[in-house]
């Protein structure tokens, strides 16, 4: 689980906003973290990297050793980060981990400063991050929704894109913080917003997953050499993320999950997640997602078959073992 908060009111600002221009004096005081998982630490670190010092927590404390060892302050809880920082980022796993984070009773929300800017980079039902402001505006604060592209690896050389909903004057304050663990930070507009970009995009990269993993299998089984094949669908039509950066099968990259028996990256079970996030925003909304329903399918049936905790490039595995049944 990985969380934090920012919320300081006269925190530096790149770009011109009157609102915010008293933030310029303080672009160094503390930042809050709640949650220190496979992208929240990575993201800490940069946050330690670019000098500003770090107040952290996690649920497993054995997650904040390594951020301790570099110079982070570790404490219990969220409320305790709130206490002590007032600008505190957040990266957790659902919807119900960021509810008892912020409004639990050792949540960010029982101790925040007046003025305290809280930005949440977990992948999490839209109308929870509108919740939530809600509840955060409340007691003085302000929320605002950063859920991020670009999985552990863009993580951990600051390369993530952050798509950020909320108060369009209290971004470019936001934006002085995501730069320095993100290559992209885009404003997308009222709270909420940033969660919608984020599901899209992952239930494109779903899709474009499994169509990778099916291409790339038919064509072994066609007596294609798989780098071979890769090397064709990346200067042609079919060229996709998921073939040219993230390939899933075995021996045709390295680095990626493929070459390390499927370990790392971004979780089946995380990946099933946010295609439920997709599906019930889609039922709501009465859109009609045909090829999304069939994925969040696919990768249901993956998390009960042993493949939860493996990365979710692993469909390829799970069609290669669906043909012997």
């Amino acid at each position: 689980i990985a969380m934090v908060t920012f919320g300081y009111r006269n925190n530096f600002c790149k770009g011109p906003s009157s609102k915010v221009s008293t933030r310029s004096m303080a672009s160094k005081t503390p930042v809050g973290f709640v949650g220190l998982g496979n992208m929240g630490s990575p993201m800490a670190k940069n946050l330690l990297k670019n000098g500003y010092p770090v107040i952290a927590t996690d649920v497993f404390p054995e997650s904040c050793k390594e951020l301790q060892d570099i110079g982070a302050q570790v404490v219990d809880s969220p409320a305790e980060v709130a206490e002590k920082a007032d600008r505190i980022l957040t990266m957790l796993p659902s919807s119900p981990n960021v509810i008892e984070v912020y409004t639990g009773p050792n949540g960010i929300l029982k101790k925040v400063k007046k003025g305290t800017l809280l930005i949440d980079s977990s992948t999490i039902d839209p109308a929870v991050s509108r919740e939530m402001a809600v509840a955060a505006e409340k007691m003085g604060a302000v929320f605002m929704d950063a859920p991020v592209s670009g999985g552990v690896g863009a993580a951990s050389m600051a390369k993530l894109t952050f798509m950020v909903g909320g108060v369009k004057e209290e971004y470019n304050a936001a934006q002085e913080l995501l730069t320095c663990m993100g290559a992209n930070a885009v404003y997308c507009g009222q709270v909420g917003t940033g969660q919608a970009a984020k599901i899209c995009n992952n239930m494109l990269l779903a899709i474009g997953m499994i169509g990778t993993a099916e291409t790339m299998n038919l064509g072994i089984r066609l007596g294609l050499d798989p780098k071979l094949l890769a090397k064709i669908l990346n200067m042609s039509s079919g060229r996709c993320w998921s073939s040219d950066t993230y390939n899933p099968v075995p021996g045709v990259m390295e680095g990626v999950p493929s070459a390390n028996n499927y370990q790392g990256g971004f979780g089946t079970t995380l990946m099933a997640k946010d295609l439920g996030l997709a599906q019930n925003t889609a039922t709501d909304t009465k859109t009609p997602i045909p090829l999304g329903s069939l994925a969040h399918q696919i990768f249901r049936v993956m998390c009960s078959r042993g493949y939860a905790n493996k990365d979710f490039s692993s469909v390829f595995q799970f069609l290669r073992e669906e043909e012997g049944q």
